[in-house]
């Protein structure tokens, strides 16, 4: 009994010593085989597992470019945060605009006698207002009438519906029968400008702005028969001639004060009508 546990004994220190240590092949193969703790497997180091550096960049064949971009990109985004903030945009010279400012308003100041410069008129908008009776046949002469007014304007209307139902005129409440357009800042002076100098010189028989177009209160009606006279509107494209009001209103309390505005801006005004 004694000789069978003494064999059992040595056998046993024999596959110890034979047997590698669990611990020391654990250590082993996870050194090997498995991920570290992040979850990708540790690539091999050293100069084989770097990439080229002209290959960082580059996406591969039939997929997506990297998510950092490319080193031109990388490099301007860089750039626009070392030099800080934009500059402000600078307003754009409209020239009228500032006639106005340099010339005109002192002009007036001193002229009419008002001792703040606040009370010198000047214009406040322009409003541009084309009927389109076709519409209630045909959409498509209301498209091309906001076609229009857009080119001449350069600001894209609003369209203007029917307020009540008239019978007569197989009118109803909601029909679509017009488009109108505010300028107002910037540009109101280029549309302005462009109205006193190029437009109204351009109507046939003109012989000035009469003034009776004044309505008592500061502010002026003007009535175009064609849009034709705008340089923008390309003749060979116009489907039709069509008619538009314009009204410009002032901060004038006056007819007087309104007409020595305008006159003053450009206006050609005829006198004694």
């Amino acid at each position: 009994m004694r000789t069978g546990r003494k064999f059992a004994f040595a056998v046993t220190a024999e596959r110890s010593l034979t047997k590698p240590d669990r611990s020391e092949a654990a250590a082993g193969k996870g050194a090997e085989g498995a991920p570290p703790k992040g979850g990708r497997p540790a690539g091999p180091k050293g100069a084989d597992a770097a990439p080229p550096k002209g290959a960082q960049g580059a996406s591969p064949a039939g997929g997506r470019p990297p998510s950092g971009g490319s080193k031109p990109e990388r490099g301007q985004r860089q750039a626009e945060v070392a030099a800080g903030p934009a500059a402000p945009k600078e307003p754009r010279l409209v020239r009228l605009r500032e006639r106005y400012k340099q010339v005109v308003a002192p002009e007036l100041q001193k002229r009419m006698g008002y001792t703040n410069i606040m009370r010198v008129p000047r214009v406040d908008k322009v409003v541009i207002n084309m009927r389109v009776a076709d519409a209630l046949q045909d959409q498509r002469h209301l498209d091309k009438a906001v076609e229009t007014l857009t080119l001449i304007s350069g600001q894209r209307p609003v369209v203007t519906r029917a307020r009540r139902s008239i019978a007569a005129f197989k009118l109803r409440a909601g029909n679509p029968i017009g488009c109108k357009v505010t300028l107002r800042g910037e540009r109101m002076y280029e549309f302005l400008d462009k109205l006193f100098n190029i437009s109204l010189p351009r109507i046939k028989d003109f012989k000035g702005i009469p003034t009776r177009s004044f309505d008592g209160r500061g502010g002026m009606n003007i009535g175009i028969r064609e849009q034709l006279i705008f340089p923008e509107i390309d003749y060979d494209k116009v489907d039709k001639i069509r008619g538009m009001d314009i009204a410009i209103v002032t901060t004038a309390r006056t007819d007087e004060e309104a007409r020595e505005l305008l006159r003053s801006l450009g206006l050609p005004v005829r006198e004694g009508a």
